[in-house]
């Protein structure tokens, strides 16, 4: 008697996720030629390089025109609260470590009432990817200055010009001991791409600032930094390992002068061996590059940089805690939680 060996049919092969996988069914509702349309075009592109299934990507946003980020992209995901978006991913991350965890805000979101909740994120360093879309004003409420807006800003909230000093968002995640701080545009979608992918390869609070036009209520607001005719000579692109070179041809770079960075002509005033030659790793430097924030009107201003300025490597909190939890419950075992609750004192009412 022969016996016929039965081959288990294969498992189909599953296709690779393209951007339309990212996109839901809903409407996208900002408004027509918003810079978010941009930004949400570039992160669909991103996805799916990432080569994480869509289940085990989750999109936190707060409040604002940003934050309806989650409705768009076919992923799990949370609209919370004012401000709380981080304090809401930090819970997420520490319960689910293996997922990738990604955080969209607004400069008001982010920078006024979730101010706290942004630096400790960045303090305890959890493995999540903060993207904060910077347009220097308030969209979603019609218009009201921001902690981001410039001194002088005249607004609804403001007639008279805003007195307040702004917030420097990349200087104030290097104050707060960020691991990964990043800049860059709506209106540059390959920067953009590459920036969301340096962000997503980190391991630790990638914080990533996006200067992200709004049209109806502060339109060209970073239209210097974005126009052909205006943009060789006001971007620095920062690359590693490379000298700190921008112009139109190409022609000027920056030298520092102790610890003041200075612009200069190539083959003028200074040689490409003369440059300042960017060092992602580098603390103190990337202190000074966070510090190049010139008001683009003042003349002799520096140009504005975009790129990494800093990385390191620092422990994720989420991976500290399951190391607690592990040497807590092989010294005292596993608790008792209904122990817990009742607690060690009891009194009877009469």
């Amino acid at each position: 008697m022969s016996a016929t060996a039965t081959l288990a049919p294969e498992a189909p092969v599953k296709a690779a996720l393209t951007a339309k996988d990212f996109a839901t069914d809903q409407e996208v509702r900002w408004c027509p030629g918003c810079g978010d349309y941009s930004i949400l075009a570039q992160v669909q592109k991103v996805m799916p390089t990432l080569g994480i299934p869509k289940e085990n990507i989750a999109i936190i946003s707060g409040i604002g025109c940003s934050s309806r980020f989650p409705y768009y992209m076919n992923t799990y995901g949370m609209h919370s609260i004012h401000g709380r978006a981080t304090a809401v991913a930090s819970g997420l991350k520490a319960a689910r470590p293996d997922l990738s965890v990604w955080i969209v805000s607004g400069d008001g979101d982010s920078m006024s009432i979730g101010g706290n909740h942004t630096i400790h994120l960045l303090r305890r360093n959890f493995d999540v990817n903060l993207l904060i879309f910077n347009n220097q004003i308030y969209g979603l409420t019609k218009g009201q200055y921001s902690p981001t807006s410039e001194e002088n800003k005249v607004t609804k909230s403001t007639p008279y010009g805003s007195i307040d000093h702004p917030f420097n968002p990349a200087a104030l995640a290097m104050g707060a001991d960020g691991t990964f701080v990043a800049r860059s545009m709506d209106r540059d979608p390959k920067h953009l791409q590459a920036m969301l992918l340096r962000a997503h390869a980190h391991k630790g609070t990638s914080f990533l600032e996006i200067y992200q036009n709004c049209n109806i209520f502060n339109d060209g607001a970073f239209e210097i930094f974005t126009e052909k005719g205006t943009k060789a000579e006001e971007v620095l692109f920062l690359e590693q390992g490379k000298p700190l070179i921008f112009g139109a041809t190409q022609n000027k770079g920056i030298k520092l002068d102790g610890f003041r960075p200075v612009v200069v002509e190539i083959g003028k005033d200074a040689s490409i061996e003369d440059l300042w030659v960017h060092d992602e790793r580098d603390f103190y430097k990337a202190q000074i590059l966070t510090r190049m924030f010139d008001n683009p009107a003042n003349v002799g201003h520096l140009p504005r940089p975009f790129g990494v300025f800093y990385e390191t490597d620092r422990p994720c909190y989420e991976d500290v805690m399951a190391l607690q939890i592990e040497d807590v419950i092989a010294k005292k075992g596993k608790g008792d939680l209904d122990k817990l609750l009742r607690g060690n004192e009891t009194w009877e009412i009469n």
